[in-house]
């Protein structure tokens, strides 16, 4: 701490203080530039553009269409098989549904993968929406549940036929359903809040 003149004295100035913010604020606008600065690489790049802006079916229309036929096989059989735990349609076994998590998973990558060409046409929008990281934080887990289905519920399943649901398998299918639920429904409100809106 120094002292610094005024017209009544000597008034103490916190100069640590104040040079102290400067600099890390400073860092924070560089990165915030060099942030943006990559994202809007990414959106104007050849692919970005193409996929946003050609004149063709095959470019956004077929795209936005795999993403949309990805995320109803991949949520579509993940709740199906929720609902079956819960008790719904308790004469269906569920062995045989076993034979649906290849498809889940091909629903997945084809969700991923289409997500990732949507993203980088949209790059600086999307990704400065917080909205976004709710989405993928809803995804990310929802995924990591379907795993522990596949690795836990279905090692056994024909003994999972012969007992009711464990109150264990009961839980994981209730938190499966509700992240589910959470993934599509943020995923549906980053075209009204958020940066593309201007409600942020």
């Amino acid at each position: 701490m120094s002292l610094h003149s005024t017209k009544n004295g000597h008034t103490p100035v916190a100069d640590r203080e104040v040079t102290g913010e400067a600099p890390s604020g400073l860092r924070l606008l560089c990165y915030n530039l060099r942030r943006m600065q990559f994202l809007a690489s990414l959106e104007h790049s050849g692919f970005g553009t193409w996929v946003r802006e050609a004149p063709t079916i095959w470019a956004y229309p077929t795209v936005l269409f795999l993403h949309t036929v990805g995320l109803a096989f991949l949520v579509g059989i993940n709740v199906a098989i929720d609902l079956r735990i819960l008790g719904v349609a308790r004469s269906m076994p569920l062995a045989p549904m076993k034979k649906l998590f290849p498809w889940m998973w091909a629903g997945f990558w084809v969700n991923a993968v289409s997500g990732v060409a949507l993203l980088i046409a949209d790059a600086t929008t999307k990704l400065a929406n917080p909205v976004f990281g709710v989405k993928m934080a809803f995804i990310a887990l929802g995924v990591v549940n379907m795993a522990w289905y596949k690795k836990q519920l279905f090692s056994d399943p024909e003994a999972l036929d012969q007992h009711p649901a464990s109150s264990r398998a009961k839980r994981v299918a209730i938190v499966s359903l509700l992240l589910w639920i959470g993934a599509t429904t943020a995923g549906r409100l980053m075209g009204y809040l958020g940066p593309v809106s201007g409600l942020d």
